[in-house]
C-alpha cells in the first residue's frame, strides 16, 4: 500500500477577510477551507479524470476549531504578493455515500485551525444523495490517512474571543 499524501493549498488572504480586530473573521475560515476543497475536488479531480464532484456534492457538516488568530500580516505584504495561509487536507473516512475531508490551516509554520467537513455526492437532477463512484473512491484513496487529533478540544482552548 502506498503512503497517504496530503493535498496542500496556498490560499491568498484578502483584505475583506478581516474582522474589526484585524484578524481573519471566523466565518471566513469556511471560505478559505472551501477554496482549498474546490481546488482539490474540482481542479485536481479533473486532472485525474474525475469531474463528477463538480456535478454535485453537498456539505452535510462542518466542524472548526480556532487554535489562534490569524492576522493579515502587513509585514508580509509586498507590492507583488498578499499574505497567504497554507491549508493541508486529507481524507480520514470514505463511506458508501459520504466522505470526510480534514483540514489544518497554517499561518507560516504555526497551526492556526483544524476543521472537518462531511461531504455527500449529490444528484442535482434527481435532488437526492448518491453513492460514491469507483472513480471517485480511487481519486480519494491516495489522500486517506487516519485522524491525527480530535477536532474539538477543551472549551476555551481556541485562541479566539
Amino acid at each position: 500500500m502506498t503512503e497517504a499524501k496530503r493535498y496542500v493549498y496556498h490560499c491568498t488572504l484578502r483584505w475583506s477577510d478581516l474582522d474589526a480586530y484585524g484578524h481573519i473573521n471566523n466565518a471566513r475560515f469556511l471560505t478559505l477551507y472551501e477554496e482549498a476543497r474546490v481546488a482539490l475536488m474540482f481542479a485536481n479531480g479533473r486532472a485525474w479524470g474525475v469531474s463528477s464532484f463538480a456535478d454535485g456534492v453537498v456539505i452535510r457538516r462542518h466542524e472548526i476549531d480556532y487554535l489562534r488568530p490569524v492576522d493579515y500580516a502587513l509585514s508580509r505584504v509586498t507590492a507583488d504578493e498578499a499574505p497567504t495561509v497554507r491549508i493541508e487536507m486529507w481524507i480520514p473516512e470514505i463511506r458508501v455515500s459520504s466522505f470526510t475531508v480534514a483540514y489544518e490551516l497554517f499561518d507560516g509554520d504555526v497551526l492556526a485551525s483544524r476543521a472537518r467537513s462531511v461531504l455527500v455526492p449529490f444528484d442535482l437532477k434527481q435532488q437526492r444523495p448518491r453513492r460514491i463512484t469507483d472513480e471517485e473512491r480511487a481519486f480519494l484513496l491516495p489522500y486517506t490517512e487516519p485522524e491525527l487529533a480530535p477536532v474539538s478540544g477543551p472549551a476555551g482552548d481556541n485562541g479566539r474571543s
